[in-house]
């Protein structure tokens, strides 16, 4: 479908056809071009003027000043510029700048039409991508073998270092997708849009530093990684800051010395602040009786605060209680929170004399729950709850009639005695997260659930606030099977006490034919319990099932 064309133009300069494939050996190295920019001879006046006001030294002399990014040539022979659209490169990956939704109109400029249909449908299928984050598709038509996709973060200079942080976590997550699918080289456009503010000097900064810093520990790994400019103003850019962090001389060396900001990150590239570092320092008006006690506060980089930790209960003298309140688990202080307000506001509580709980806790607003879900999310990442999903409480079906995609919930398997409903809302959190992206619809089978302990409604109204706006947005449906009495007040309360918009999506059904018309068989997983449960109730009127393949049949 393609094929390798010559071509007589090099230097980061893109071919004459656009359709053509460029071959790495058609683009020149860092570390082999001549591309030179004289920073001593540069014009004040110019377009391009140097941008790094806050330098790490004084511009008139070099000497004492420790190399941030000293020569290293093995890792400069990684790096290329080149001046085209990547889809033309024959890479193992390209790198596509898109949306959390994983939209063909939101993705950088002439991606899909170069890779087909076919890239927009598999994209469809992900679940979408958080910002920072990377995801790996098929390439298609493209000449790369895959197309790794990630989101940019928007930018405002209020918030400039957590935009920074984002961006760099882009990049490297893109570099960590590369090796995990065993890939070797990467094209690289700017992983920024103009919809989004980000200034694009700055991301470049951000952009070549991640790269470095990723390259000095996978280099092993990695045999190339291209930086692909579409404009004149990214070209120049580029030509201006790859001499600063990839030095291919003593000379450029010592001119970076001089030239670099004064904040180029963390061994990540991530921008470091002030505010992140832990300070210590002695009680006011106490006691002092070791003869190790420090004389003057001291500033811990939060990469040493392990260190700290070995002699924590020498430190412990010196903490500063303001401090100290800080440092609890945000989720235990709104969880603590919730229950002071819930209980000076329910001295009386009607739904707890009624078993329903407390149901009077603060309401969050939209970024509160943004921030609580994105903790639980992070904290779910990084935990292994294969106990909780052993127990198939909640299990990821189908899709129903529309292609919706369908979570699955089994009453009976909730067994309040043995879970730790902390650990299952972590869990819930987790799975639920890729299919809530777009609209779903979620299945509960109350089949025989009366028969076990369930958690009240002041512990639902939590998990849903949790789960966040984007849940209650796009689910489409909950189809209850087998509903008690019970069941049903229950959710009439959540109806109207807690959330309205959520609970009126309820469908009941009482028998498995019903909700056969909203979610087909075969897209669903049932428990043997429930086709017994359904017969039981229903004295088997209206269907017959099959015991060995568990198949139900409509009656003629």
């Amino acid at each position: 479908m393609y094929r390798p064309v010559a071509t007589t133009t090099r230097g980061g300069v893109p071919t004459d056809s656009g359709d053509s494939v460029v071959t790495l050996d058609q683009v020149p190295r860092w570390i082999d071009s001549d591309i030179r920019y004289l920073y001593e001879n540069e014009d004040p006046n110019s377009d391009y003027a140097d941008p790094l006001s806050s330098a790490s030294g004084s511009e008139g002399n070099a000497n004492g000043i420790v190399s941030k990014f000293p020569v290293d040539h093995e890792i400069n022979s990684k790096i290329y510029l080149w001046r085209g659209d990547p889809w033309n490169l024959e890479v193992d990956a390209v790198v596509n700048s898109t949306n959390e939704n994983l939209d063909e109109a939101h993705s950088s400029p002439g991606l899909h039409a170069a890779a087909g249909p076919g890239l927009a449908e598999e994209c469809a299928t992900l679940g979408g991508c958080r910002t920072g984050m990377a995801k790996v598709t098929n390439a298609y038509d493209l000449p790369a073998r895959r197309v790794i996709h990630t989101v940019g973060p928007k930018y405002a200079v209020k918030y400039h270092t957590a935009a920074e942080n984002a961006l760099s976590h882009c990049y490297r997550s893109c570099l960590e997708l590369l090796i995990e699918n065993g890939l070797q080289s990467i094209a690289m456009g700017c992983i920024y849009t103009e919809a989004k503010n980000y200034p694009r000097e700055p991301a470049a900064h951000v952009a070549i530093r991640t790269v470095r810093r990723f390259l000095e520990k996978q280099k092993d790994k990695i045999e190339a990684v291209v930086f692909c400019t579409t404009t004149s103003s990214d070209t120049e850019i580029y030509k201006r800051l790859l001499p600063l962090y990839f030095p291919r001389d003593n000379h450029e060396e010592e001119i970076a010395r001089l030239k670099l900001p004064a904040d180029v990150g963390d061994e990540n590239g991530e921008t470091t602040t002030a505010e992140r570092k832990i300070r210590i320092k002695p009680l006011p008006n106490s006691k002092v009786s070791s003869p190790r006690t420090p004389q003057a506060s001291v500033d811990l980089s939060v990469s040493n605060l392990g260190l700290s930790r070995r002699s924590s209960s020498y430190l412990g003298a010196f903490l500063d209680p303001a401090f100290m309140s800080l440092i609890k688990d945000p989720d235990q202080r709104r969880k603590e929170q919730w229950e002071k307000t819930a209980q000076a506001q329910n001295n009386w509580n009607c739904f707890k004399m009624l078993g329903y709980g407390d149901l009077g806790g603060p309401a969050l607003s939209a970024a509160e729950e943004y921030t609580l879900h994105s903790r639980y999310l992070a904290k779910a990442n990084s935990m292994n709850l294969s106990e909780i999903a052993e127990m198939k409480i909640v299990y990821r079906g189908g899709v129903d009639s529309e292609g919706r995609p369908v979570m699955v919930v089994v009453g009976a398997h909730f067994l309040l005695r043995c879970l730790d409903l902390e650990r299952f809302i972590l869990y819930v959190v987790k799975e639920f997260e890729p299919v809530i992206q777009k609209p779903y619809s979620i299945v509960y089978f109350h089949s025989a659930a009366s028969l076990q302990m369930q958690p009240d409604l002041g512990w639902m109204k939590r998990l849903q606030q949790i789960l966040g706006r984007k849940h209650q947005r796009n689910l489409h449906a909950i189809y209850v099977l087998h509903p008690t009495f019970g069941l049903k007040s229950a959710i009439f309360a959540l109806q109207l006490f807690v959330d309205n918009v959520v609970w009126k999506k309820v469908v009941y059904l009482d028998r498995l034919l019903q909700l056969f018309r909203y979610v087909p068989r075969e897209q669903l997983t049932i428990p043997d319990f429930v086709f017994q449960h359904d017969l039981e109730v229903n004295g088997g009127k209206g269907l017959i099932v099959d015991p060995r393949t568990k198949y139900v049949y409509q009656r003629p």
